[in-house]
C-alpha cells in the first residue's frame, strides 16, 4: 500500500472520483463526508470513512487525531453555489479548519480551485486563457474582510474561491498544488454552464467558436492523484482542461446524439449578444447573469484554453476523444 490519500468532500461529484481512482491506484484512502457515506465504501478495506463536517466547532480537533503522519491531502469540500454565507462557512472557514488540523502533519496539500479566479475582463475575445493570465484581484483589505470581498466580485462564486487560493497560499506549504479545473462533467451532470440559457424547450446558445474549458471528471481525478503523488518544493498552479476541447457547436451535436436534446437551439454570436450590455449597466444588478458584461464575458467569450502546463508538468494524456468521452458518459447512465 501506498501513501494514504486524504479526500475531503469524498461523497461529492468529483471527490467520489478521488476516491475511485486512488483505489483504482491501490492507495489506502481516508474519506471525509458531512452527509452519507458512498454505497460501496463499507466493503473496500482499503477506505476510512471518516464523517466530519470542516465547519464544526470541533472540526480541526476530530479532523487532527483521525489525520495519518504523511501522505496528501485532495480538498474537494467547497459550496458550488453563489450564497455568500454558505460560501463563507463552506469554502473559506472549511479551509482554514483542514489548514489548522494539518498542521503537525506531513501533509501536502492538492486543492481544487476553479477557472473561475482568472480576470476576463482584462481578456478580449480570442485571447489564450492559460497560469499567466491575471486572476481576481485581492488586497489585503480584501483578505482582512472576506464576507464584503465576495459580494462585490464578478459573481460571489469566483470571489469565494479566489480567497481560498490566497488561504492556502498564505497559510500552506511551497509544496502544495493548486489545481483550477474548468466546467467538470460526466455521468448525471453532462451539460453545464457556458453554452447559453433556456427559454422554455428553446435553448439559446451564445457564440460557437473557441474552446470550451471542460474537462471530464475521470480526466480531473486522474491528474489530481498524479499532483497527490508529486512531491515538490514548489507547485505551481495549474489549469485542468481536456486535451480535446470542443467548441460550443461541437458539444451540441455530440450532446444531441447522444442524449436527444436539446432538440430546439438557436445560436446568437457572442459580439451580437454583448453589443447592447453596455446599455444596460445602470439596471444590470437586477438582471440574470448573462445580461451582465463582466458574468458574459467569463462564461461565453470565445477564448483558448491549453493545457501545455498540465502536460508539461504532471504528464499523462486523457483517456479518449470528446465524442467517445460522452458516449461513455451517456453509457455509465443506463
Amino acid at each position: 500500500m501506498g501513501e494514504v490519500i486524504v479526500v475531503t468532500g469524498a461523497n461529492g461529484f468529483v471527490g467520489r472520483a478521488c476516491v475511485a481512482e486512488a483505489r483504482r491506484q491501490g492507495l489506502p484512502v481516508l474519506a471525509l463526508y458531512r452527509s452519507m457515506p458512498v454505497p460501496g465504501w463499507e466493503t473496500d478495506t482499503g477506505i476510512t470513512a471518516l464523517h466530519c463536517d470542516l465547519t464544526a466547532p470541533d472540526a480541526a480537533e476530530t479532523l487532527a487525531t483521525a489525520l495519518p503522519d504523511s501522505g496528501a491531502i485532495i480538498h474537494a469540500a467547497a459550496h458550488l453555489g453563489d450564497d455568500p454565507d454558505a460560501l463563507a462557512r463552506d469554502t473559506l472557514q472549511a479551509t482554514q479548519t483542514l489548514l489548522e488540523a494539518r498542521q503537525t502533519r506531513d501533509l501536502r496539500l492538492v486543492l481544487i480551485s476553479s477557472l473561475a479566479v482568472y480576470d476576463t475582463d482584462r481578456l478580449s475575445p480570442g485571447d489564450t486563457l492559460d497560469e499567466d493570465s491575471p486572476v481576481i484581484p485581492l488586497s489585503k483589505a480584501d483578505l482582512a474582510t472576506p464576507a464584503a470581498y465576495i459580494r462585490t466580485t464578478r459573481d460571489p462564486y469566483a470571489g469565494a474561491k479566489r480567497l481560498q487560493e490566497a488561504l492556502v497560499t498564505r497559510s500552506g506549504r511551497p509544496g502544495d498544488w493548486i489545481l483550477r479545473p474548468g466546467a467538470i462533467w460526466g455521468p448525471g451532470r453532462s451539460w453545464h454552464a457556458l453554452m447559453g440559457f433556456w427559454a422554455s424547450k428553446l435553448h439559446v446558445t451564445i457564440g460557437s467558436g473557441g474552446d470550451l474549458p471542460l474537462t471530464h471528471v475521470d480526466h480531473v481525478a486522474q491528474n489530481v492523484l498524479r499532483a497527490a503523488c508529486t512531491p515538490v518544493e514548489a507547485a505551481p498552479a495549474l489549469n485542468l482542461f481536456d486535451d480535446d476541447r470542443p467548441t460550443r457547436a461541437r458539444f451540441l451535436a455530440a450532446h444531441r446524439r447522444c442524449y436527444g436534446w436539446p432538440r430546439l437551439n438557436v445560436t446568437v454570436p457572442y459580439a451580437l449578444w454583448a453589443a447592447p450590455l453596455p446599455l444596460l449597466r445602470p439596471v444590470a444588478h437586477h438582471l440574470p447573469g448573462l445580461f451582465r458584461e463582466e458574468v458574459l464575458r467569463s462564461r461565453m467569450m470565445p477564448l483558448r484554453y491549453p493545457n501545455v502546463s498540465l502536460r508539461s508538468i504532471l504528464g499523462g494524456e486523457d483517456m479518449d476523444s470528446f465524442e467517445s468521452m460522452m458516449s461513455r458518459t451517456r453509457e455509465a447512465e443506463e
